[in-house]
C-alpha cells in the first residue's frame, strides 16, 4: 500500500523566481485508487477522513483500509457539484465533522455544509448549518473551501455559479463570496453587511475560490481563486472588502473576450499575487509546523491545469518567490494541508487520485 522515497533535492526544478534549495523530505503514498477525491482532515488516533466528490466520505485507517461512512447528505452530484470540503473538530463527546457539498437540483442548487458527530463509522445528530440563499441552475463554480476563524467562527467560499459572475458584486446575492457564520450555523457577530441576504457575507467580489486558509502566526486570512482564461489570484481577506470579480480581472472569456477593460478599479482589493496563463489553484496551505521550519510562513498552492504544487515565500504582505516543488508528483492537485505532527499532505485529483504525506524520517 505505501510507496516510500527519500531524496535530497539537490538539483534545480522549474522555478518562476528563485528560492532556496527545498529541504530533505519524504513521500508515503497513504491511498491510492480514490474517485475524485477532493479533501482530507485529520483525526486524533492518525486516521484521516476523505471526500470523494461523488458524494462519498471515507475513514482511511493509519494501515490504509479504506471504509464508506454511513449517515452522509445526498448531494447534487453533476459538472463540478458533489462532496468538496472536510474539517475535523475535537469536542467533550468526540469529533465534530463539517462537510461541504453541492445542495439541490439541476433548477436550483447552491453550496451547503453539513455538521454532525463521528461516531464509530457513522455521521449522527447531523443537520445543514449553511445553504447559500442563492441558487442557481448551473453545476459549476460553487466553492465549497472552509477554514476555522479564530473566534468560534467558519469562513466558506462560495463561487458565482459561472453563468452569474455579476452575482458576486451584489450584496444581496451569496455568491461569489466569503461567508462568516458562528459553528451552530447562526449568523456570526461583527460581519459587516446588514440585509437579509448580506448579513452573513464577509467579503465580495470573488470569482471560484478553491483555496482558504488562516495564518495561525498572525490570523490573517488567506484565498485564492481561479480567473477565467488567466487572471488566477491570491487575495489577503479583509472584512467587507471587494475584490473585484468581474469588474477589475487579469483574465478573459475562455473565447478571448474581454471580461473588463480594467485589471484595477476604484473601491476594489488588487491580488498580492496572480497568474496568468492559470494554473488551476486547488488546495491551500499556510506552513507553520516543527516538522520544516525552513518552510515557516510559506504557501503551498496545488495547480490542476500545471500538475504541481508551487511553494510560494510571503514576506511582508508580498509575495517574493515562487516554485514548482516535489517534481516526483506529476497530477492534478486538488488539496494540500498540514498535519497535527506538521507533515504535508497532498491530495491528486482524477479517477485514480492518491494522497501523499510529505515528511522527515
Amino acid at each position: 500500500m505505501s510507496i516510500r522515497r527519500y531524496l535530497k533535492q539537490t538539483v534545480c526544478v522549474f522555478a518562476l523566481l528563485s528560492v532556496p534549495v527545498l529541504a530533505d523530505y519524504e513521500l508515503t503514498e497513504l491511498a491510492s485508487d480514490l474517485d475524485h477525491p477532493w479533501s482530507i482532515a485529520f483525526l486524533a488516533n492518525g486516521d484521516y477522513l476523505v471526500t470523494e466528490r461523488s458524494g462519498k466520505l471515507l475513514h482511511l485507517a493509519k494501515n490504509g483500509t479504506k471504509t464508506s461512512l454511513n449517515g452522509v447528505p445526498d448531494t447534487y452530484f453533476a459538472g463540478q457539484g458533489g462532496f468538496f470540503d472536510v474539517l475535523t473538530q475535537a469536542t467533550d463527546g468526540g469529533t465534530r465533522v463539517y462537510l461541504s457539498y453541492a445542495k439541490g437540483t439541476p433548477d436550483g442548487n447552491s453550496t451547503a455544509i453539513h455538521a454532525a458527530d463521528l461516531v464509530d463509522m457513522e455521521l449522527k445528530n447531523g443537520r445543514d448549518i449553511f445553504w447559500a440563499k442563492t441558487l442557481k441552475d448551473t453545476p459549476q463554480h460553487y466553492g465549497g473551501r472552509m477554514v476555522f476563524g479564530q473566534d468560534d467562527t467558519l469562513f466558506i467560499t462560495t463561487g458565482d455559479g459561472f453563468d452569474y459572475r455579476e452575482s458576486a458584486q451584489d450584496k444581496r446575492s451569496e455568491l461569489g463570496k466569503v461567508l462568516r457564520i458562528k459553528l451552530d450555523g447562526s449568523i456570526a457577530d461583527g460581519n459587516p453587511f446588514k440585509g437579509e441576504l448580506s448579513e452573513r457575507i464577509w467579503s465580495y467580489g470573488h470569482r471560484n475560490p478553491q483555496g482558504l486558509a488562516i495564518d495561525s502566526a498572525d490570523g490573517n486570512l488567506y484565498l485564492h481563486e481561479h480567473g477565467p482564461k488567466g487572471g488566477d489570484e491570491i487575495n489577503r481577506i479583509e472584512r467587507g472588502n471587494n475584490y473585484g470579480w468581474p469588474l477589475a480581472t487579469y483574465g478573459v472569456n475562455y473565447s478571448g473576450a474581454r471580461v473588463s477593460p480594467y485589471t484595477e478599479y476604484p473601491g476594489t482589493q488588487q491580488p498580492i499575487h496572480y497568474w496568468t496563463p492559470s494554473i488551476g489553484p486547488s488546495g491551500f496551505a499556510i506552513y507553520r509546523g516543527d516538522m520544516f521550519p525552513e518552510w515557516q510562513g510559506d504557501l503551498f498552492v496545488g495547480a490542476l491545469v500545471d500538475r504541481e504544487v508551487r511553494r510560494l515565500v510571503l514576506k511582508d504582505g508580498r509575495i517574493t518567490s515562487e516554485k514548482s516543488v516535489f517534481p516526483e508528483i506529476r497530477e492534478r492537485i486538488r488539496d494540500i494541508r498540514v498535519g497535527p505532527k506538521g507533515a504535508l499532505y497532498i491530495v491528486t485529483d482524477g479517477a485514480n487520485g492518491r494522497i501523499i504525506k510529505v515528511s522527515k524520517d
